[in-house]
C-alpha cells in the first residue's frame, strides 16, 4: 500500500510548496493534476494511529483524512486542504472579542469531542493548528496526537508546544483528554488578551472558564469537552 500510494502521488499529483518541514517530517500542499483539486500530504515518522481512526470521519471542524499508510514507522497521510487563515496569523493583526472567542472555542470543543470519542488526544492545540474557514474553526495536525491507554502511567513520547502543552505532557502523568482542555484554555486566553494566563488572565466569565481549564491538577479541570461547552 505504501509503494502504491507513492506511485500514484508521483504520477497524478504535483507538489506546489512545502508548508512545514521538521526532523519528524514534512507537510506539503499538492494538486491533483487532472481535477486541479488541492490536498495536504503529510509524511512523518511516528505513530499514525489517530489518522487511521479518522479515515472516513466527517466533521466540519476536522479535515477529512482520505488515505493513510505506514511503513517501518514512516507515515503518509493524504488529507483535505483547508482554505483559510490560521489563528496565529489572525492574532498578529488583532485580538478576538469574547463573542468571537466563544464561537471558536465551542467549535474546537466539537472537534475535540470527535477525537476524544475515539480515545484520541490531540496534544497540540495552539493557534498554528486552528484554521478559520469563513465562520468555521477547523482543528488540524494530528502528528503529535496519540491514543489514550489507561494501562500506562506516562506518555511514551513527550510532544507538544511549550506554553500550550499541559504539565502532564512533560512526563508527570499520561496525558488524557483533559490535556486538550488545558491547551484550549490557554488558546482562549491568548485570543482574548494576547498573553498566557499566568501573565494576564482574561476578565469576566471567560476568564473564570480559562482558569478552570488551566488548573495544574487535571482533576480540577472540566471533566470533558461537553462540560466545557456547557460552561461556554
Amino acid at each position: 500500500m505504501y509503494e502504491w500510494l507513492l506511485e500514484i502521488l508521483d504520477r497524478e499529483y504535483q507538489t506546489l510548496r512545502t508548508l512545514k518541514e521538521s526532523p519528524r517530517g514534512t507537510v506539503r500542499l499538492i494538486r491533483h493534476t487532472a481535477s486541479g483539486r488541492l490536498f495536504i500530504l503529510r509524511r512523518f515518522r511516528g505513530n499514525g494511529a489517530v489518522y487511521r481512526r479518522l479515515l472516513g470521519c466527517t466533521c466540519k471542524n476536522l479535515p477529512v483524512t482520505y488515505e493513510t499508510v505506514e511503513r517501518d514507522g514512516e507515515n503518509l497521510v493524504l488529507e483535505e486542504y483547508i482554505q483559510g487563515d490560521t489563528l496565529d496569523f489572525l492574532l498578529r493583526g488583532s485580538l478576538f472579542s469574547p463573542k468571537e472567542t466563544r464561537a471558536v472555542a465551542i467549535q474546537l470543543c466539537q472537534a475535540l469531542w470527535v477525537l476524544h470519542s475515539m480515545a484520541a488526544v490531540h496534544r497540540d492545540v495552539k493557534p498554528e493548528n486552528v484554521i478559520l474557514r469563513g465562520a468555521e474553526a477547523v482543528l488540524i495536525d494530528f502528528d503529535a496526537a496519540r491514543l489514550h491507554k489507561p494501562e500506562q502511567e506516562t506518555d511514551t513520547q513527550i510532544l507538544g508546544t511549550t506554553g500550550f502543552a499541559a504539565p502532564e505532557q512533560y512526563g508527570l502523568n499520561q496525558s488524557d483528554t483533559r490535556a486538550d482542555i488545558y491547551s484550549l484554555g490557554i488558546l482562549m486566553n491568548v485570543m482574548l488578551t494576547g498573553e498566557h494566563p499566568s501573565r494576564k488572565l482574561a476578565e469576566g466569565h471567560l476568564g473564570r472558564v480559562v482558569a478552570r481549564c488551566t488548573q495544574v491538577n487535571p482533576e480540577k479541570r472540566y471533566r470533558d469537552v461537553v462540560r466545557l461547552m456547557s460552561a461556554l
